[in-house]
């Protein structure tokens, strides 16, 4: 069909007016309709052993990695619902998960904490915060975490085979703020239904709009959509 592949970093966009114009690596480019799918960024700790052990027992996506951590000693790291459910989701396959939070209380709702809570398998850390995580992604990956008591300042390892974060996404939309509408949160806010934002001609898929799935084939579907959705706006347009 003709299709251009760039390559390079968009660093500024207007779309206050038809054609869109972006900056890509000091070039300019414009278009009469664009699609944004510049998706949502997991939260992490931050700690190194964090980052050297992604993908050796850290992870942030238990749908897509609680598979292979079946009979396994698991930790979830957050309290709010994206936690719990990640926790819920693992005891599919692990022998034990528990959820590690730095309150005293979880921010999960009502009916999600009392679904933990039944669950046998699921236990709790109040009050606690992952200080290092131990292991050898050349190795067994993933042995234990260093936690500490935000409460107290007192120090303790914790065996476990693996560890999830669910303390948030960040959605990649710092290029649209003043110029797209945008939750509080900063994912991207489209019409019921369709692609379209507050913008006629501009679209939004994947991650950068969806805050609940979160799911390649989920934005693989709204992919689809947004350009279905931008090659009718354009034959609306004339183009």
């Amino acid at each position: 069909f003709g299709t251009r592949f760039l390559y390079g970093d968009v660093t500024r966009v207007d779309l206050s007016r038809r054609p869109f114009s972006m900056i890509c690596d000091d070039t300019s480019y414009t278009a009469e309709a664009l699609i944004i799918a510049t998706g949502a960024a997991s939260k992490w700790l931050g700690l190194e052993s964090e980052k050297r052990l992604t993908g050796y027992g850290v992870s942030s996506c238990a749908t897509c990695d609680g598979f292979f951590f079946q009979d396994k000693e698991v930790i979830v790291i957050g309290g709010g619902d994206a936690a719990i459910e990640e926790a819920l989701f693992l005891t599919k396959f692990a022998s034990t998960v528990t959820v590690v939070h730095r309150r005293d209380q979880l921010r999960a709702s009502k009916i999600m904490q009392t679904r933990a809570r039944k669950n046998s398998k699921i236990s709790f850390i109040w009050d606690s915060v992952v200080e290092e995580v131990y292991g050898d992604p050349k190795a067994e990956g993933v042995t234990g975490v260093r936690l500490k008591n935000v409460k107290t300042d007192q120090g303790r390892d914790f065996r476990c085979d693996g560890m999830f974060i669910a303390i948030g996404h960040s959605p990649n939309t710092q290029l649209f703020h003043g110029q797209l509408e945008m939750d509080k949160v900063g994912y991207l806010i489209t019409k019921p239904g369709s692609t379209a934002t507050n913008v006629p001609g501009v679209f939004a898929a994947g991650d950068v709009a969806d805050k609940v799935y979160r799911q390649a084939i989920t934005a693989a579907g709204t992919g689809c959509m947004a350009a279905m959705d931008a090659e009718r706006f354009l034959e609306s347009q004339g183009a």
